[in-house]
């Protein structure tokens, strides 16, 4: 499920970055998903003509004949600065339900990753599920010996990756 607004505010943002065609920004949204998301051309085009009626977006003929592409008007960056700062807030507001798995702010959600870290995103994902789902039973059949063990489990795994992620700000 992609958040109401999500694929407006990908547009404006790639179209701050440089002119683009409906079939690029669906293109590119594929490849900033890593494959999991390409939007329809019933997606892209209706919403492209309401962001040209808008006056957030014009089209531009600065490329080859043929092919339309549309840039953001001065209108567009303030709206495109107005849904950051919603988003940012949003963001805020959610950032307690990222562990399990629900917030918007990596991969669909929607800090793209490189191609190459697609597995890291999944293993998260899993992680944050398995943890969801053993809570979830815990509530129902408390057990003080798999409580237990869970808590080690991911007290070692934290302490690994907090190793990993010194390693890193070297």
């Amino acid at each position: 499920m992609v958040p109401k607004g999500f694929l407006r505010y990908q547009i404006l943002k790639m179209l701050d970055e440089k002119p683009m065609s409906g079939s690029e920004i669906m293109s590119e949204t594929e490849k900033q998903t890593n494959g999991y998301w390409k939007p329809s051309p019933g997606s892209i085009y209706p919403l492209l003509a309401w962001l040209q009626d808008k006056g957030h977006i014009r089209e531009t003929t600065e490329h080859e004949p043929g092919i339309r592409r549309y840039a953001l008007t001065e209108q567009g960056n303030e709206f495109l600065e107005e849904q950051t700062k919603t988003r940012e807030e949003l963001g805020k507001r959610v950032r307690h339900l990222e562990p399990f798995g629900f917030g918007f702010v990596g991969p669909m959600g929607f800090g793209f990753l490189p191609e190459r870290a697609r597995e890291l995103h999944t293993a998260t994902r899993d992680l944050s599920v398995a943890v969801w789902r053993l809570r979830r039973k815990l509530r129902c059949q408390y057990s003080e010996k798999t409580a237990e063990e869970a808590r080690k489990t991911l007290e070692e795994t934290t302490k690994k990756i907090e190793e990993i992620t010194k390693g890193l700000i070297k």
